[in-house]
């Protein structure tokens, strides 16, 4: 298959509440050659004008390859006209090099409002490729376009939700692609291209992940499928985001704005539980300031605000109550606050509180939170996190899927505090585990007699730990507040922000 190549053309021309409006739409495949890549369709309509319009990333292909998909709408008016029949070619360039599929230098073409025509070579294409369920949603919408030569009698999507310890079926019904001439005024040569569609809907409940295949039989009994370039096309829900971040207290220049900030960053990164620490409001004789709250801030800050739970240590900095938080896009329940260190007392900053909260999670299940501020080796930490450990331990029953440990533990990956942690044998680094499998098998699994060597240069104090049965499965995990990420310093820490699937998805 070649480095860049167009699966299809939509050429679409409509009325929508009186105005005609011209759709194209474009699918093109490309090699994953490196992360920092551009997929651009240029095209020129009966005017010969040529336009450089952007793709974007869709989805994974398989064997190593990348759906990227295109698309622009053109409004017809008294100064401008429709682009009409079109030619186009798609440039891929990443690593500094150029990739073309331009039909051998002879263009793609699409006659206007000739519907979905396929690339040259293309007998069959999934034409609606999702890869995510929308909010609520339970059925699944399959088109599917073929090119008629083939002689298609039969297509079938092969579907499972249980990764194929059972499988489920169904078939696709098939009509031609006849556009209405009453309603489209402009079309020309419509079904030119004799493609025909068929159709199908899938019925997912509320499933959280779907795979499915496609089977297409010909008039002569022969079979082919369509796997995806052996990755299967896939449906899930939406990932669990939880970012860790430590505010610093109101120690910040320009805090306001940085509040502001860190809001944007959650709305933007669709984060559905953070958990703050060196969260402040102003000491009041120990009464506090509610307004003054950084996390209610922050909170408040967002587009609709979140479930908030929090509570406050001791006098951080002099001038405030010092604690930590959780908030969270699912309403919490069972809401804890308590002392992990054997200090109560509020003007010692060794005086350690953490917050705890459960959250079902849609389409997931129950998760345990806790958003921790421990202190230094030194300074008791060996104590308070067996007390978090223990208290971690009784909340943690058969219908609980994961506990997180979040927050700052004041211990660097590979220190003694650290080790700590790693001799327990419960609960596991979500960071490590998916940027450092080499490394996390050697510390987490095999419990390598060298493992301290391997993180020297990892200065981390800020964790997510999950317990080791736990049925999340860490997907990504991402540095942010960085001063070269878009957002920049909002803290003397960084954001950790990781997204997690159900086990086995």
């Amino acid at each position: 298959m070649a480095t860049a190549q167009l699966l299809y053309i939509e050429n679409i021309i409509s009325r929508q509440q009186d105005q005609v409006v011209q759709s194209l739409n474009f699918l093109m495949t490309v090699e994953n050659l490196g992360f920092d890549k551009t997929v651009d369709i240029l095209w020129a309509g009966e005017d010969g004008k040529w336009y450089t319009l952007a793709a974007k990333f869709h989805s994974m292909q398989g064997g190593g390859r990348e759906y990227w998909m295109a698309g622009v709408q053109l409004n017809l008016s008294e100064s401008e006209v429709l682009s009409g029949n079109i030619q186009c070619s798609v440039r891929y360039r990443v690593l500094g090099k150029e990739y073309w599929d331009s039909n051998h230098s002879k263009n793609y073409t699409s006659e206007a409002d000739s519907g979905i025509k396929l690339a040259q070579g293309q007998l069959l294409q999934n034409i609606d490729i999702q890869a995510n369920f929308q909010e609520n949603q339970t059925t699944i919408p399959i088109k599917i376009a073929v090119d008629m030569v083939t002689h298609i009698t039969k297509v079938a999507v092969h579907w499972t939700i249980d990764r194929w310890k059972t499988t489920h079926l169904t078939v696709c019904g098939s009509e031609r692609i006849y556009w209405d001439k009453n309603q489209q005024s402009n079309a020309r040569n419509p079904n030119q291209y004799k493609t025909q569609l068929w159709t199908g809907n899938v019925d997912a409940g509320d499933s959280y992940h779907l795979e499915y295949i496609i089977s297409c039989e010909k008039q002569d009994g022969q079979m082919f499928w369509d796997n995806n370039q052996g990755h299967n096309y896939r449906f899930q829900r939406k990932e669990l985001k939880v970012l860790v971040l430590n505010l610093h207290c109101y120690q910040e220049s320009n805090q306001d704005e940085k509040l502001t900030t860190i809001a944007q960053a959650i709305n933007e990164l669709d984060a559905d539980i953070i958990c703050l620490q060196e969260v402040a409001e102003y000491w009041r004789d120990g009464e506090g300031d509610w307004e003054s709250n950084t996390a209610k801030i922050i909170n408040d800050r967002l587009p609709k605000p979140f479930y908030l739970h929090t509570d406050w240590s001791h006098l951080g900095f002099d001038k405030y109550r010092e604690g930590v938080a959780i908030l969270s896009r699912y309403p919490l329940i069972n809401l804890q606050a308590k002392y992990v260190s054997d200090s109560h007392d509020i003007y010692s900053i060794h005086s350690r509180k953490v917050v705890f909260a459960q959250a079902y999670i849609p389409y997931i299940g129950l998760i345990n939170v806790f958003s921790a501020h421990l202190s230094w080796v030194e300074d008791g930490f060996e104590g308070q996190f067996k007390q978090l450990d223990e208290w971690a331990a009784d909340n943690h029953t058969n219908d609980v899927i994961a506990t997180l440990l979040c927050g700052d533990f004041n211990v660097t990956a590979g220190s003694e505090g650290y080790g700590l942690v790693v001799d327990s044998q419960q609960y596991e680094d979500q960071f490590l585990k998916v940027n450092q499998q080499g490394i996390f098998d050697q510390v987490f699994k095999v419990h390598d007699a060298h493992w301290h060597d391997l993180l020297t240069d990892d200065y981390r104090i800020d964790y997510i730990f999950t317990n080791k049965d736990s049925q999340l499965s860490v997907s990504s995990a991402r540095v942010i507040f960085t001063d070269d990420d878009g957002y920049g310093r909002v803290s003397d820490h960084c954001g950790y922000v990781m997204a997690f699937d159900l086990e086995g998805f």
